[in-house]
């Protein structure tokens, strides 16, 4: 056994984890149905994965993946892949897998030993999908493969490290600019040469043949798009490496640095990481080692998935009979595909849940800290008494898994963290805690389109609402008393608001909507302290959570539905419900998009006032949000430890003394 051997360790990859979309399954059924019907022809098809760096190893097809020619997305890479579907179950069981696999691998290996790789290094990202649809039960049986030779053997001589321990900041703005500049092709291997303070961006083939004899191992680093989001390599990495040393089998001696780059949102590659390997030394051929690459199932099995679409197919049931003849106009898509954040796992937060569903949304996340308790199963609508077991589940948790019990094709999750609020000062011994708190919400908002603030507290409610201000997310704000209800919008536009608007101003633009925030004039506070247990729960009438949350949900879709979108105009305070007809541009297909809807259970009423955005408010006003911008955390905790800070940098504390001042005086007058 050669040193390596006993110094380092055998590198493991992190395997592709695949996501099927439910349009695959459709245009599989349309395509033998019409065209293939009894033919099991092998079919050319398309997946994709992304390298960046929050979403880790997913590997997606969908309806587009048998189009002819993939659809180029920013940090996604495509692979060219194939689809083998059987006719009869039994066929499917059946095969050999072993054998189809190294029958696939033999044919890759004979195209790599044409070295064609070197000049299109795309070929050596592949798939394969081994399929049965059964088409009258609506189920389909299916197992992917990432085809990869077993050797060689591959040893990492220390652990992985940051791409920052190698290039200073300069040299990785260069180095994200120039992988931007990359041909989509060649964006998936390449070689980066770092050298007299100087990177650049090589394609494989200018380094490997008449010049690898010259390569500098001190200073050339082999690159590829990570899709990892571990301390592991992607597992497209093993392929290039069984590539390279083929191609090169003195690089066997070598210590080869290879970077693992992955984009964050912005496009900036600080989190990619360097992984320095070695091979083994005796190299053993290919040809005489098998193929591996078959995916785990859910239960970490080899063995197949299963997708019952009968069940997604029947749930946009509703909504398809509406668009045949009732609303023909309505765009079901944007619902599939708009991902929605729910902060608040509670009564309104599980009410809310069930509507998005039932309008056809399929990207649920829940935020809570809060675990579900014996009272809670009666009014809060996705838990149960097993729930409350053992102390109780994470509500966030709870419900984003009996959602899936609903329709297990929803991708849902529950992120259980607590909210930082105003007035609520963050001692020594929970910093950390907060800081990894505040980075879970801005990360969940950055990654959702729709942000429901269904909170119990006032205060709990301004941190999100100015991250979603900051980022400029649509935002859905429902709050709830014993026998009321508040559901409304907030605006999103990022402008100054130097003037009021004028009084006879029939509508108002959806981007210059006040927040929940814009009608205070204090800062929040503790609302919980030296409450009485009636006064620090929500207590309301039954019915009250369900009306709200049904109708947040309504007003999202209108809101989606609305030809301005986002920008749709409320009318101007409107003094019955039957005005906003009135006003054409304010109509969706769906109806009108209030800007707010106060109802009272009490009298049965309903009311839409709307309100412009203020130039103090203490969350989402110009000043507060670059204030926030500028100083980030440090300016976030200045918030939770004091209560008068907000006041004093919108102008508010200002604007309560003159206040004072304005009813001492007038009360001096009354006594002169």
């Amino acid at each position: 056994m050669s040193s390596l051997e006993n110094d380092g360790e055998i590198i493991q990859y992190a395997p592709f984890i695949s996501f099927v979309h439910p349009s695959f399954w459709h245009s599989l059924t349309e395509m033998k149905l019409d065209i293939d019907k009894l033919s099991e022809n092998t079919k050319q098809i398309y997946g994709r994965f992304t390298y960046r760096d929050d979403l880790g190893p997913i590997f997606e097809v969908d309806g587009a993946s048998f189009n002819s020619s993939p659809y180029n997305e920013q940090y996604y890479q495509n692979v060219i892949g194939k689809l083998m579907n059987k006719n009869t179950i039994e066929d499917f069981k059946t095969i050999d897998k072993a054998a189809l696999l190294n029958s696939i691998g033999s044919i890759l290996w004979a195209e790599v030993k044409k070295k064609t790789w070197i000049s299109n290094p795309s070929f050596l990202l592949n798939f394969f999908v081994l399929s049965y649809a059964d088409l009258k039960k609506f189920h389909y049986y299916y197992w992917f493969a990432f085809p990869a030779p077993s050797q060689p053997t591959i040893y990492l001589r220390e652990k992985s490290k940051s791409i920052t321990t190698h290039f200073n900041n300069e040299l990785l703005e260069n180095l994200a600019e120039s992988f931007k500049l990359l041909d989509v092709d060649q964006k998936c291997f390449f070689a980066v040469i770092k050298k007299n303070d100087n990177v650049t961006i090589k394609h494989l083939s200018s380094i490997l043949g008449t010049e690898e004899s010259k390569i500098d191992f001190t200073n050339t680093y082999f690159a590829f798009a990570d899709s990892s989001n571990s301390s592991n390599p992607a597992w497209s990495l093993r392929f290039f490496l069984a590539a390279l040393f083929d191609h090169c089998p003195r690089f066997s001696s070598k210590d080869i640095t290879i970077i693992g780059l992955r984009c964050s949102s912005n496009g900036a590659i600080g989190n990619s990481v360097i992984y320095t390997i070695q091979a083994t030394q005796t190299l053993n051929p290919v040809e005489s080692a098998g193929w591996v690459g078959w995916e785990r199932n859910d239960k970490g099995n080899f063995g197949p998935k299963l997708a019952n679409m009968l069940a997604d197919t029947s749930s946009d049931l509703n909504i398809k009979l509406m668009k045949w003849r009732l609303v023909p106009e309505i765009d079901v898509d944007v619902m599939k595909i708009t991902k929605c954040l729910l902060l608040g796992a509670g009564t309104l937060g599980c009410h809310v849940a069930r509507n998005l569903m039932a309008w056809g949304f399929r990207h649920i996340t829940f935020i809570d800290n809060g675990k579900v308790s014996y009272s809670n199963p009666t009014r809060q609508v996705l838990f149960s008494f097993k729930d409350c077991l053992n102390g109780g589940r994470k509500k966030a948790e709870a419900a984003a898994e009996n959602l899936k019990l609903i329709l297990p094709t929803i991708k849902s999750q529950g992120v259980a963290a607590h909210i930082p609020m105003p007035g609520h000062p963050i001692g020594e011994s929970m910093h950390e805690e907060t800081l990894a708190n505040i980075q879970i919400i801005t990360n969940a908002i950055m990654q959702h389109d729709v942000i429901f603030l269904l909170l119990d507290t006032r205060e709990a409610r301004w941190l999100p609402t100015l991250l979603a201000a900051a980022s400029g997310k649509i935002t859905i704000n429902a709050a709830l008393g014993f026998d009321s209800y508040l559901v409304m919008r907030h605006g999103i536009s990022m402008a100054n608001v130097d003037t009021e608007m004028q009084l006879n101003t029939v509508v108002v633009p959806g981007t210059q909507l006040g927040c929940y925030f814009c009608s205070d004039v204090t800062a929040p506070g503790n609302s919980l302290r030296d409450r009485t247990l009636d006064q620090q729960c929500t207590v309301t009438r039954p019915g009250v959570a369900a009306v709200a949350g049904a109708l947040a949900v309504e007003m999202l879709v209108a809101l989606l539905q609305h030809p301005k979108g986002i920008d749709a105009p409320s009318i101007y305070n409107p003094t019955d419900n039957a005005e906003c007809e009135l006003v054409p541009e304010t109509q969706s297909i769906l109806g009108a998009v209030p800007h707010s809807i106060r109802g009272f259970l009490h009298s049965h009423q309903t009311v839409l006032p709307t309100c412009t955005k203020f130039k103090q408010c203490i969350a989402c006003s110009t000043v507060v949000v670059n204030k926030y911008k500028q100083d980030g955390i440090e300016f976030l905790f200045k918030v939770f430890n004091s209560g008068t800070y907000l006041e004093e940098i919108t102008g508010l504390s200002e604007l309560h003394l003159a206040a004072e001042m304005t009813d001492m005086l007038a009360l001096s007058d009354d006594e002169e």
